[in-house]
């Protein structure tokens, strides 16, 4: 989004998910999340040099058909989240709290321009983040990244004009 190197992005995940108390496997999956789809690694690659549970969950994580329309795929992933382990949790919203840190960053920076450098409008995008805070909240209400992510959705949606859109935490445990 700001011309950053990209393995700046594996990296911070990671981090994330080491300050949240992620294991070791969890950790090291955050760093190989995106692989599969950016790198041309398959599962297979993954499972012998780094174990089934690191496979299990970058696998949890990969998009899999990269041909698909984009809401295509972003909906699928979405669909595919109450179906994860905890561990793929934890990467999955460390992954989204980090692009959502991201946007919001650049948003600050660029403003709406920030939009600019996806396939989706500005709208889908602030929907899909949305969806997805939403499904992550319903399948584990007591995710440790919930705060973090809602936090970041609030002040990204918040230094948006139109106000259109919503989001809401339950007041459950």
């Amino acid at each position: 989004i700001g011309g950053e190197p990209y393995v700046l992005h594996p990296m911070s995940v990671a981090l994330i998910l080491a300050c949240f108390g992620a294991g070791e496997e969890a950790i090291i999956a955050g760093l190989l999340h995106d692989v599969v789809e950016d790198c041309g690694v398959n599962i297979a690659t993954i499972q012998k040099e780094f174990g089934k549970k690191v496979a299990n969950i970058v696998d949890d994580l990969t998009e899999k058909d990269k041909n698909l329309p984009w809401a295509t795929r972003k909906r699928n992933a979405i669909k595919h989240i109450p179906e994860m382990g905890r561990d793929s949790l934890l990467v999955k919203s460390a992954d989204v709290l980090h692009n959502l840190s991201d946007l919001t960053k650049g948003f600050k920076t660029r403003g709406h321009g920030v939009f600019e450098h996806f396939s989706a409008t500005k709208e889908k995008q602030i929907r899909r983040y949305e969806k997805m805070i939403k499904a992550l909240e319903n399948v584990w209400l007591k995710n440790p990244f919930l705060p973090e992510l809602e936090k970041n959705f609030s002040e990204l949606k918040g230094g948006l004009k139109d106000g259109t859109f919503r989001h809401g935490r339950k007041n459950q445990e």
